[in-house]
């Protein structure tokens, strides 16, 4: 009797393998050949899969936004735990969350000069954002009601700490321990969330998030 295949599991399982290869050995050294060995196909198995290496890529963009949006459903599920904790599922504070991290760096360091990758990078950040904002939503009761500019400033803020914290914990972690890492998260959380209310408060929400998008006018606090 043949044995019966599940495609949608060998696909994950290449492109988890492809996550690992990238964080390893930089983006360009990652070849098909190498992915293939190290998931221990053919390249002629991996091609029934995918059609190139870019092809691949995407598969393991998609399966790390499908893990990280995994974590969060099942933590939300359980007991309850602050927004600080479900951020932190984007840092790298164990195995495979730096494996997922150091596979962004190999990934980011190809992008500008690639009009494809380009795109995807695009749509990776929209949806990152969009799993960030509902943790927001449902972890500070405020957040509805702010204005629109000045949640669409936190967000994006928050965003840009963490992956600009990334490549440095990545790069040397014996400097970034998860306690500072944690502790670099809380504070930015803890003034952002301040600076909103004010903003919000005061009205003023709209001329700071536009200051913010023009280059050495942002009042906002700094990370």
């Amino acid at each position: 009797m043949p044995k019966i295949v599940d495609h949608a599991a060998r696909r994950d399982e290449i492109a988890l393998v492809a996550c690992r290869v990238v964080a390893q050995h930089g983006f360009q050294q990652a070849t098909v050949v190498k992915i293939a060995r190290e998931a221990g196909y053919t390249t002629g198995m991996i091609a029934h899969y995918f059609d190139s290496k870019q092809e691949i890529i995407l598969a393991a963009l998609r399966l790390i936004l499908k893990r990280m949006e995994e974590r969060l459903g099942a933590r939300s599920a359980g007991a309850p735990i602050g927004l600080l904790d479900l951020l932190a599922e984007s840092l790298p504070l164990d195995e495979q969350r730096t494996t997922e991290c150091a596979f962004w760096i190999g990934f980011w360091g190809q992008v500008p000069t690639d009009r494809r990758l380009k795109r995807i990078n695009s749509w990776v950040h929209r949806e990152y954002m969009r799993l960030y904002e509902r943790s927001f939503a449902a972890h500070w009761p405020e957040w509805p009601g702010w204005p629109q500019p000045v949640r669409a400033q936190v967000l994006g803020a928050v965003t840009t700490f963490i992956n600009g914290l990334t490549p440095s914990a990545v790069l040397s972690p014996s400097e970034w321990p998860a306690e500072r890492l944690l502790g670099q998260l809380a504070l930015q959380l803890e003034l952002w969330r301040a600076w909103a209310a004010e903003a919000a408060r005061t009205g003023g929400g709209a001329i700071e998030a536009r200051a913010a998008r023009k280059p050495g006018r942002a009042r906002a606090p700094a990370g």
